[in-house]
């Protein structure tokens, strides 16, 4: 299946790294779509209409406020061509409006798809054809474990998987400043959290993410780990998420 990507920043990018394939690829600042074929030994196409008509796939990875403008190059180029978009806050309804008659899928991906241990979150239609839903989750599951939702569900899970790959990178470079402040090196401090925190992953995968029952294994009455985990509840660790993941959504707004 030949995919072409609108847009060849950051997430698209990490999208066709992640597959491996040459990709056609086209984007405003076409210097971008250059590097991206150049790396991957793909295309960068001068316009979106000529790569619609080229590519047996199209991935929305533009800007969400060019909707309509690309959609005008873009839509009925090939007929009953699937459109894939990762256009955040476009809801499905919004798309199927833009490309009339042809098959859409939204997707809320994450930058881990880079290394193929992304998460995607995915809607569409019930409707859409069975073969061809087939084939779009088969090459989004070489990239990710993907979780169908209602779309709906789509901005609150964007707050979960979306934006989970920087609160990772922010805990791994808090509790790595604070105990390089106690005396370790830094590289020595980075690789024992991201270690850590690698495993402990794998420890959950295999407990059923049960968290409770990981950290009771851990966690002796009145011991070091009790007072860390004090000292962050003291923080407003649990707070400071709940805030986080409603300004994701909502804008910090209720």
């Amino acid at each position: 299946m030949q995919v072409g990507l609108i847009g060849s920043g950051n997430m698209a990018s990490a999208l066709a790294r992640g597959w491996g394939d040459p990709v056609l690829c086209t984007d405003a600042l076409f210097g971008r779509a250059e590097d991206l074929a150049a790396e991957l030994g793909g295309e960068a196409i001068a316009s979106n209409r000529e790569l619609a008509q080229r590519a047996d796939l199209v991935v929305l990875c533009h800007k969400p406020d060019q909707l309509a403008e690309v959609a005008a190059e873009v839509a009925g180029a090939k007929p009953e061509q699937p459109i894939v978009s990762i256009l955040g806050g476009v809801p499905l309804a919004k798309l199927q409006e833009t490309y009339p008659g042809q098959p859409v899928f939204r997707l809320m991906p994450n930058v881990a798809v880079e290394v193929r241990r992304g998460v995607i979150c995915l809607a569409h239609d019930p409707a859409i054809d069975t073969q061809l839903a087939d084939r779009v989750l088969t090459l989004l599951e070489r990239v990710a474990t993907v979780v169908r939702l209602d779309d709906r569900l789509i901005d609150a899970a964007t707050a979960a998987m979306g934006v989970g790959p920087a609160y990772v990178a922010l805990l791994v470079e808090a509790q790595v400043d604070a105990v390089v402040r106690l005396g370790l090196p830094a590289p020595v401090a980075a690789t024992l959290v991201t270690e850590t925190m690698a495993g402990t992953v794998e420890l959950l995968a295999a407990r059923d993410n049960d968290t409770l029952a990981v950290r009771r294994a851990v966690t002796s009455p009145g011991g070091s780990t009790a007072r860390g985990l004090a000292a962050l509840d003291a923080g407003g660790v649990r707070t400071a998420f709940q805030e986080a993941a409603d300004a994701v959504v909502h804008g910090g707004r209720r």
